[in-house]
This record gives structure tokens, C-alpha cells and sequence, in this order.
């Protein structure tokens, strides 16, 4: 199962769903083993630290600090990690927006996670593709 790599494909066919719940971008100098019991959705080591992705009411449980919050839109196609220009095409038409968004590809589905504020505009905009809007909506 390498996943899908046509460009056309992916964007027509790619049904963006607004997950439940907030989440959190934060780093942090505990170790892999004191992080694995906040149950982050993600996590990536960097020289400075360990970024942790977590659900925000974990973050505030355990009084971690953060600067934004976000909400997580699942891209419902399997994409295959070889997908050229596939991300781009999204985050292109989501800036075009004024819409930042941090984009987390996993084996079967690409997630992007972007301001709660602007969520469901986000979705709106992503939902373009499948009807084939060709400019920003």
C-alpha cells in the first residue's frame, strides 16, 4: 500500500475532515519517557528540544506552555509519501487565504493543523479542490 502520487487524483479526491478537539505545538527538555504519558499526537526531537503535538486540555494538565492553538484537518486520501506537490498545492491555497498551517504527514494521510479560529474557513477552502475551483475560494 504505497499510496496515491497523482497530483490531480489527490486533490479531487482528498476529503479534508475537521478532527475533534484543540491541540498544541511545545517543546520541551523532558526526556522521550517522561513525554510518553501526555500521550502527544506527535513528537519530534530537535537540538533545542523535544516537540511535543498534543491535545491542549493534556498541555494545560500538565502546565505546559504554549503559543497558539490549533485545530487538526485529516486529508481522507491515501497519499503516498512520494506525492509530489501535493502539500504545496494546499498550503499555496491556504496562504493565499492569510491561513498558516503546519503540515504533519503520517504513512497513510497528511494532517494539517491550522489557527482554531480558522478552521472551518480552512475546510471550506480545502473542500475547493474536489469541486475543482481553480482560484482561491
Amino acid at each position: 500500500m504505497s499510496g496515491e502520487t497523482n497530483l490531480e487524483v489527490l486533490l479531487k479526491s482528498m476529503k479534508p475532515v475537521l478532527r475533534g478537539g484543540e491541540f498544541v505545538f511545545l517543546t520541551t527538555r523532558r526526556s522521550l519517557l517522561e513525554a510518553v504519558p501526555l500521550e502527544p499526537l506527535g513528537l519530534f526531537h530537535e537540538e533545542e528540544g523535544l516537540t511535543l503535538i498534543l491535545p491542549r486540555e493534556k498541555a494545560d494538565a500538565a502546565g505546559l506552555s504554549y503559543s497558539a492553538v490549533f485545530r487538526m484537518l485529516t486529508l481522507s486520501v491515501h497519499s503516498s509519501l512520494e506525492a509530489v506537490g501535493f502539500l504545496a498545492a494546499i498550503t499555496n491555497r491556504l496562504a493565499a487565504r492569510g491561513i498558516s498551517v503546519n503540515p504533519v504527514s503520517a504513512y497513510f494521510h497528511d494532517h494539517l493543523f491550522v489557527p482554531s479560529a480558522r478552521a472551518e474557513e480552512s475546510l471550506a477552502v480545502l473542500a475547493g479542490f474536489a469541486r475543482g475551483d481553480s482560484a482561491p475560494v
